[in-house]
């Protein structure tokens, strides 16, 4: 059991002190992995991004994952084919999510960034955060997405997950750090004491502390030509 996030954060932390000097970038996956991401980078002397990726649930339980993507040049769409021809989901429902999401991921860009470009991932080590996993696959778009821009090292760090899931997402990473795999997962929010939801202005405040950081400016300027 984890007191609230910043707690499950800087436990996180302790276990990757190893990767500080390593010049690491910390993306996180909002809401819930703003707060754990900024205690890890904190912690490590890094700046802090965000990973915008959104779920795409089926037609008639939306918190089934039928898929996800996520932001970037060329967007990462992931979509698990054999749920969609289990229900007999239509290829035009996906489209239309997939639009739908992508305005959602512009809109957050918009308000949590205010305009700041990407922090450089390549030839970095690239430490991908969130409150926890269930079933792993917006945490699997999202660890694409960010391999194919060029990170030395890609690690997955994360408070709890399933073992079935962690196991999952290993040939994604080059390691994970998961601190807690309990064999019985109903919801990540019962391994928090205090699992309130993170609000917008918590999440720009943290992106405007960590992304004008020394280790953040002096990276950019470093990595000006990574798109």
């Amino acid at each position: 059991m984890f007191r609230n996030r910043h707690d499950a954060g800087r436990q996180l932390a302790a276990r990757l002190a190893s990767f500080r000097g390593s010049d690491p970038v910390v993306l996180a996956l909002p809401r819930g992995g703003v707060p754990i991401g900024a205690e890890i980078a904190k912690a490590l002397d890094a700046p802090l991004d965000i990973v915008l990726v959104r779920k795409i649930g089926v037609p008639f339980q939306p918190e089934l994952a039928l898929g996800a993507i996520v932001d970037g040049e060329e967007p990462e769409l992931l979509i698990d084919d054999q749920l969609m021809t289990m229900l007999a989901i239509p290829e035009r429902y996906v489209e239309q999510q997939r639009l739908r999401q992508l305005k959602e991921i512009e809109r957050r860009r918009r308000l949590y960034l205010e305009g700041r470009p990407p922090v450089p991932v390549a030839g970095r080590t690239a430490i991908v955060v969130d409150d926890g996993i269930a079933t792993g696959y917006t945490m699997r778009a999202a660890l694409r997405a960010i391999r194919r821009r060029g990170p030395a090292r890609l690690v997955l760090a994360v408070p709890v997950a399933p073992p079935e899931t962690i196991a999952a997402l290993a040939a994604e990473v080059d390691e994970i750090v998961c601190l807690s795999t309990p064999d019985h997962f109903g919801a990540i929010g019962q391994f928090y004491a205090d699992f309130r939801q993170v609000e917008d202005a918590e999440v720009i405040a943290l992106l405007r502390e960590l992304t004008s950081t020394p280790a953040a400016t002096g990276s950019q300027r470093a990595g000006k030509s990574e798109t």
